[in-house]
């Protein structure tokens, strides 16, 4: 589990096949779960100067690999007791967004992300949702678009400065409305359980 908080931007030292090479400040350890770019992938060795992770070609098919050059956002696991501050986030990437625009408003910026149209019930409207591993308000939903308003700081302090027109990026929507759609779309082969039901089970505890 992770919290959409970016740790640090570590710098890309190679990719080759399936071994993605950092470097990093951040210590790991051999079998930690790393959010690279929002995606939740394993450390395999250690470095002097960092660490590298496997990318599978399942992964790989489903992320917006270009990205995976030059610098990556790079966040640990979250371990028991840390302090939870961003939002639930797996690490599990739904979908390849495109920036379709991005517009400077002073001292904001708002930033439109198109996706396919069948991922936009689960953008959910002052909710949140992972870009590349950072965690954002969504302020607007349209047909296949949502509107995220990033302030300077996090437009500074991420990948976010390098982002333009077209620039693919990893979408993690939000876990709730996916888990409750699924929820329902499936009600009619779940027993429903009634209101004295659930206080019966309720009294047992």
């Amino acid at each position: 589990m992770f919290t959409g908080l970016i740790r640090e931007i570590a710098a890309v030292k190679s990719f080759s096949g399936s071994s993605l090479s950092l470097r990093a400040k951040y210590k790991a350890n051999i079998g930690d779960s790393i959010a690279i770019n929002g995606a939740c992938l394993t450390v395999v060795s250690m470095e002097n100067d960092g660490f590298s992770v496997e990318l599978s070609p399942e992964s790989q098919s489903v992320l917006a690999m270009e990205n995976y050059k030059n610098e990556v956002h790079i966040e640990p696991a979250m371990k028991m007791g840390d302090r939870f501050e961003g939002h639930v986030v797996q690490g599990h990437v739904d979908c390849i967004g495109t920036i379709t625009q991005i517009k400077n408003n002073g001292n904001s910026y708002d930033v439109f992300v198109g996706v396919d149209t069948k991922y936009i019930p689960f953008v959910v409207p002052k909710g949140s949702i992972t870009i590349d591993g950072v965690s954002l308000t969504v302020n607007e939903v349209k047909d296949n678009i949502f509107r995220l308003t990033i302030i300077p700081h996090t437009m500074q302090e991420t990948l976010f400065r390098n982002y333009k027109k077209g620039s693919k990026v990893n979408v993690e929507t939000d876990m709730f409305a996916r888990y409750v759609s699924h929820i329902i779309a499936h009600q009619k082969n779940v027993d429903v359980l009634s209101w004295d039901e659930v206080d019966a089970i309720s009294a047992n505890f």
